[in-house]
């Protein structure tokens, strides 16, 4: 895909930058994605970048799925790196994400807890022998009695831990076709409503700082119509 990386900027010191990725962009290469991933454009622009952490995700310290939205942070030199690897290790970084899922949920603030593990590539199942995920949601609004519109926290960061959770309670992300159930999928939407709109965390610098951005425009226009339809 295109992508100017300058216009998703959304903030930049000596250590750090702060990325507004947009679905549809790998973070990094893989097995299936060789080329056109997030650390490409941002050693295209940022060559200093290119030795910063692991050769295949330079600057990379965390991830979002191809098809989430969101804030994603970038480490633009070694010292930074390995800061940020750290505070992530422990916890001190607070993330999170806007995710519209089917039904209505029973209790309107709770607590997901199950062990995840990664299965084969691209997939991750529940666990008895991993370490316990967690993960905090709220209800922000309900759409009739279809679907609802949750503020979700993850205290870990385990592969698809969101929406494995979701669908584990019974209320898959909307436009998710890994891990829906019963075949619904009644909407139009091309990839799972899930955005990255919160981080908040202490910079290498040591200024704590925290950082909000709104849905990206396709979310938003697909709430709007749920809205005008009364749905």
């Amino acid at each position: 895909m295109q992508f100017d990386l300058k216009k998703h900027i959304v903030f930049e010191d000596n250590d750090v930058l702060i990325i507004n990725k947009p679905a549809g962009l790998v973070v990094h290469p893989d097995n299936t994605y060789k080329d056109n991933t997030l650390s490409d454009f941002v050693v295209e622009n940022y060559p200093e970048i290119k030795n910063v952490g692991q050769s295949l995700r330079p600057g990379i310290v965390h991830r979002l799925d191809k098809d989430t939205s969101g804030l994603i942070i970038v480490a633009k030199n070694k010292s930074a790196y390995d800061y940020l690897i750290d505070i992530f290790k422990n916890r001190q970084i607070e993330k999170k994400y806007f995710a519209l899922v089917y039904g209505i949920m029973k209790e309107k603030k709770g607590i997901i807890v199950y062990s995840l593990e990664k299965k084969g590539k691209v997939r991750a199942r529940l666990s008895k022998t991993s370490k316990p995920a967690v993960t905090r949601y709220e209800v922000i609004k309900e759409f009739g009695d279809k679907f609802s519109l949750l503020d979700v926290k993850i205290e870990t960061g385990r592969t698809h831990q969101i929406r494995v959770h979701l669908a584990k309670i019974g209320h898959p992300i909307v436009g998710d076709q890994e891990y829906r159930f019963r075949k619904l999928d009644p909407t139009k939407l091309k990839r799972q409503f899930l955005h990255a709109h919160y981080l908040k965390f202490k910079l290498p610098s040591g200024e704590n700082k925290t950082f909000e951005i709104e849905l990206s425009d396709d979310l938003q226009i697909f709430l709007n119509e749920l809205t005008k339809f009364n749905i």
